[in-house]
């Protein structure tokens, strides 16, 4: 096999930013995987060229001019700019392939624009691109493994591509990608993993990788990109006791407050875990999934919010997921129940998801294909936060909107970011919450929705292709893509901007209905799949 001069680019951003949380949190944003896919280019004896782009470089200047094959990492997102520098580098005569949940999520689409279209990816599969390293035009090559790896390569093997991203950051906080585990034990309909089953990686690896992390940078935090961190509790933190003994690194983990008990905190305390990002996701459905099976509204907000105040005095940093737009949501008071949790909890910081659906990221998303409920908004917006790609079941659009302005401003109102800061008991907690507060999540959303609900009323376009009557995405969010694009924008190829909403139902042979029936969209958090 010839060496190869190969490119791997992790699209953390999908464009240029100035925003105050991203710069002092997106190169800790860092994927994992295009870090394993380096190490597993470099063990295969090729010359590579790593990039993480967090939106503050210049993009041209970062990309390798001389290459053979790029691979590029991409949540939905950032597809329109992925798309976009596959056919610069196309045009400059390399190969190229994409990853990440973007490929998984709409590889037919992908296809287009790509060589090589990966789904499950393990070190097979990437040594098969590297053998071949063919162009596949006009449509690309999609390949994907049976299962998940059974071993993915650790800090140390990953360490000379962690360490400049961690320079990038310009605070103390250094964010180090980790595993303990992949795919998820549990079947939810909502879920991309739902249908990949669920394996340990194995306490030896995570406890090698806290030892590495200690003697490199002591006081880094690890943020654990599990589906669901703590299934194997013991055993993970068993393992992360030992290593970091007498180190400091700190934690930060998703999990599901079912896992969250009482009796566990202080140990992951002690661990030293510093933030848990705990999914509510609803007042009416998901109880397994919170520990509280048989409450609901506001027997559930008090329910949960007594729990979470309660992990609030063992672990300094809680954020709380929520999505709005479900199906069984209705008038105003989904809005108000999260208020009064709110209320309730203000150490909490909550993170707000607008009713998505990714493509073939779950099964659930045929159902709402089949209803007629997916909307074919470009993919640059299909960030949970900028698009609600699904029509919702009991809400007008504008009627919509003026709830979640609503919610938004009693969130970050001042006297909300006052509470919150009250609510914490450390400082980097207090800082956190307020930055993100003021900054995009926070004042920007706030901007941002006030701007859709208002080009609801006032532009015709807008409502046609909001009601599903018109796949011509309106102008309000052409022009966005084409300004952040910037230099980027003369190289998305023709018909980038627009995907069929419905691909994942017609490669399977169905047709999607005019009607909107009732489907159980718990929670279509196929949200944080793209």
């Amino acid at each position: 096999m010839r060496k190869l001069r190969v490119g791997v680019i992790d699209l953390v951003s999908k464009a240029p930013t100035k925003a105050l949380y991203a710069r002092l949190m997106n190169a800790n944003l860092a994927g994992l995987m295009p870090q394993v896919v380096a190490a597993w280019v470099e063990e295969a004896g090729h010359e590579v060229h790593y990039v993480c782009y967090t939106g503050f470089e210049d993009l041209l200047e970062e990309l390798p001019s001389d290459t053979d094959l790029i691979f590029i990492s991409s949540f939905s997102q950032a597809a329109q700019l992925a798309y976009a520098v596959s056919n610069l580098f196309r045009t400059r005569g390399a190969v190229t392939a994409l990853g990440g949940p973007h490929a998984r999520c709409y590889p037919d689409d992908a296809l287009q624009y790509f060589d090589y279209v990966l789904g499950l990816t393990d070190q097979a599969i990437v040594d098969e691109v590297l053998g071949e390293c063919a162009p596949h035009r006009p449509l690309g090559r999609q390949l994907s493994a049976e299962t998940q790896p059974t071993y993915l390569p650790g800090v140390r093997e990953r360490w000379k591509f962690i360490e400049p991203t961690l320079a990038k950051a310009p605070t103390k906080i250094k964010g180090v990608p980790m595993i303990a585990s992949l795919g998820c034990p549990y079947t939810c309909s909502f879920c991309i993993d739902s249908v990949v089953k669920y394996r340990p990686l194995g306490p030896d690896q995570l406890r090698e990788d806290v030892k590495f992390l200690v003697g490199k940078v002591p006081n880094a935090f690890a943020g654990f990109h599990d589906p669901n961190f703590g299934v194997r509790f013991d055993e993970c933190l068993g393992a992360i006791e030992e290593g970091n003994a007498g180190g400091h690194i700190r934690f930060v983990a998703e999990s599901s407050l079912s896992l969250l008990a009482e009796s566990r905190l202080a140990r992951l305390r002690d661990a030293g875990f510093m933030a848990l990002l705990p999914g509510i996701e609803s007042w009416y459905t998901l109880g397994e999934k919170s520990k509280t099976r048989r409450e609901t509204g506001m027997d559930k907000v008090k329910a949960v919010s007594k729990h979470v105040n309660t992990i609030l005095e063992h672990v300094p940093y809680v954020q709380t997921n929520f999505v709005l737009g479900l199906d069984c949501d209705s008038g105003p008071e989904p809005f108000e129940l999260t208020k009064r949790f709110l209320d309730l909890t203000p150490g909490a910081f909550p993170g707000y998801s607008l009713l998505s659906a990714f493509g073939e990221a779950a099964p659930l998303n045929l159902e709402l294909q089949k209803a007629g409920r997916v909307l074919p908004f470009p993919f640059h917006f299909q960030n949970n936060s900028q698009a609600m790609n699904v029509r919702p079941l009991n809400y007008e659009w504008i009627e919509f909107y003026d709830y979640v302005i609503d919610l938004t401003k009693y969130t970050f109102s001042w006297a909300a970011i006052a509470r919150r800061v009250r609510g914490t008991k450390r400082s980097f907690a207090t800082w956190l919450n307020v930055v993100r507060a003021i900054s995009s999540e926070g004042f920007g959303r706030i901007k941002y929705y006030t701007a859709v609900r208002d080009a609801l009323k006032s532009d015709l376009s807008m409502r046609r292709f909001f009601e599903g009557e018109t796949q011509e995405v309106p102008s309000f969010y052409v022009e966005r893509v084409r300004r952040e694009l910037g230099p980027f924008w003369e190289w998305l190829p023709e018909g980038a901007l627009n995907h069929d909403p419905n691909a994942y139902l017609k490669k399977i042979g169905g047709e999607a209905r005019q009607q909107d029936p009732a489907i159980d969209t718990e929670p279509a958090a196929a949200a944080a799949s793209g």
